[in-house]
């Protein structure tokens, strides 16, 4: 991986007020979004690092106008650009969000206590992460939420390097807290766009399963559709968003028929493949 030059203005020595903490983003094409994930925290930090891999729609100007050093590395993949991220960032201790996700000002002030008396207690913290889709103003109050570590030093904790699945791994023996406080996260700026999304991303899992040889078996096509939407609707809870939720839970259980179905289609193409370069023997 090879990074180019960075933007931005540099802040130098820690200021006051601000935490021994580095905030990292990667971005793409996240001009609608990013102004409101940088505006919420550049006060917790003195080093905000966004790293582009190549955004055409003015996404680095922003950033670098709203204080952020922003850096251009090209698309390697969500856990290799994550780490490329972490590399660049000046502090041991790391908060990491997506250029769509914003810290109320609860969390941020919940972050702020944890370095008031020093060193925070553990070398991890949880964040929950709830959605909250078009037309709404908060998390709805029984939306589902995951609880990745986001918080964590960088001596006990790094991101995965795989391609797909972007998650700290800790070192053995870490047990990470839990802060009360939950990001806010616009994932979806519309239903076709989560559509466009969730597809290419799809074919970013087709290309991680083949690279691990790893082999889905074909009955998996006739019930993952179902089986998805089923763990969206009912089991994420996109059932309390009503009509809404239902679409999106649809759309998930489709992005994930298509990670099998494209799996499924490359073994075919290259099974057909094999047999054009060397056919059966006749003979037997």
């Amino acid at each position: 991986m090879t990074g180019g030059v960075a933007t931005g203005s540099p802040s130098g020595n820690h200021r006051a007020g601000r935490l021994p903490l580095s905030i990292f983003l990667i971005a793409h094409d996240e001009v609608d979004r990013i102004g409101a994930t940088i505006r919420a925290v550049r006060d917790l930090t003195d080093d905000l690092v966004v790293v582009d891999s190549g955004s055409t729609d003015g996404t680095q100007a922003l950033a670098a106008s709203l204080g952020a050093r922003v850096i251009h590395n090209p698309w390697p993949g969500y856990g290799p650009q994550k780490r490329f991220a972490e590399e660049q960032c000046r502090h041991v201790w790391l908060l990491n969000l997506d250029a769509d996700e914003v810290v109320p000002d609860a969390l941020a002030r919940e972050i702020r206590g944890l370095f008031a008396s020093g060193e925070p207690r553990h070398p991890a913290w949880r964040i929950g992460i709830a959605e909250i889709f078009p037309g709404e103003a908060r998390p709805h109050p029984l939306a589902y939420r995951l609880t990745p570590v986001r918080l964590y030093r960088k001596d006990r904790g790094r991101y995965a390097a795989s391609p797909v699945h972007d998650r700290v791994v800790l070192e053995a023996g870490v047990r990470p807290g839990r802060l009360r406080g939950v990001i806010h996260h616009f994932s979806v700026r519309s239903l076709g766009d989560q559509l466009d999304k969730l597809n290419r991303y799809s074919d970013q899992q087709a290309d991680d399963l083949e690279a691990r040889g790893v082999v889905i078996p074909t009955w998996r096509v006739f019930v993952e559709l179902p089986g998805n939407f089923l763990k969206a609707y009912l089991g994420r809870r996109h059932a309390v968003r009503g009509t809404y939720g239902f679409l999106t839970a649809m759309n998930y259980a489709i992005s994930r028929h298509l990670r099998v179905a494209k799996h499924v289609e490359r073994r075919r193409l290259a099974a057909t493949h094999r047999d054009r370069v060397d056919p059966p023997d006749p003979t037997f």
